[in-house]
């Protein structure tokens, strides 16, 4: 696997902004402990989203997220999100849009990554596991697949409120759009539906929230799979759980 650390202008965010991309390296003769699952085709892409008090390297600092992805022979993009829970703010800076529209274009442009919806997966934890959901219910067209890791399954909640508001403006009204539930339940019947993965630990301090978001799920129309195990809000469980979202995503091809 080869590791770029990317620099890029992000037109909808107005600035320089940073993505951590582990691409498959075909050619691994010599190299000790490896073995290469790279395939002489375009990548399949796993979106890789971080968590509200993090960046884009924390996926590769707190897991072995690349060694995990060299077995499926998987592109890994791990874009930068602030803490705008993939929102478009009320500064400029579109972080849905970045991530929903600019960086897929942007790998295809620059990596051998494919550009097919069946090929691109989203997931992430925490603020992140929020994020890939939503992305994926929004933009079916682009990701087939969304994995949330102890999620912010509500994002009406009251924990969560003076961040969202500090990013979106303290009068601007969260829309259905942005809310899993009211999302999940408009496309329902889209023949572009997602594939749907949840997990959360039972001693999470989010554990109800999905359990809820799980009881609404069980109610509509979605191919998705529930996990929950011992756990709390830590990366032991997400690097845990990171090698079964692979495995879910990308273990039948």
């Amino acid at each position: 696997m080869a590791l770029v650390q990317l620099h890029l202008f992000a037109k909808s965010l107005g600035i320089h902004t940073e993505v951590e991309v582990v691409i498959p390296q075909r050619d691994t003769v010599g190299e000790i402990g490896v073995e290469n699952g790279a395939k002489n085709e375009k990548y399949r892409c796993l979106y890789l989203l971080h968590g509200l008090s993090d960046d884009q390297s924390i996926w590769l600092r707190r897991t072995s997220i690349e060694r995990y992805a060299t077995d499926y022979g998987i592109c890994v993009v791990m874009p930068s999100g602030g803490r705008s829970f993939y929102m478009n703010q009320q500064n400029g800076q579109a972080y849905y849009d970045y991530i929903a529209k600019e960086l897929p274009a942007r790998m295809s442009e620059f990596f051998k990554v494919s550009d097919k919806r069946e090929d691109r997966v989203i997931a992430g934890n925490s603020m992140g596991g929020y994020g890939a959901l939503k992305l994926a219910l929004r933009e079916n067209k682009t990701f087939c697949a969304a994995a949330g890791l102890s999620s912010v399954a509500d994002i009406r909640t009251e924990l969560f409120k003076d961040t969202i508001a500090n990013g979106i403006g303290k009068d601007k009204y969260l829309s259905d759009d942005e809310d899993l539930f009211a999302l999940s339940t408009k496309y329902e019947k889209d023949p572009n539906r997602p594939r749907l993965y949840m997990a959360c630990g039972t001693e999470d301090f989010l554990y109800q929230d999905n359990v809820k978001l799980r009881n609404h799920l069980q109610q509509l129309d979605y191919d998705y799979t529930y996990e929950e195990s011992p756990g709390i809000h830590t990366w032991s469980y997400w690097d845990e759980k990171i090698q079964r979202v692979l495995e879910w995503a990308f273990g039948d091809k």
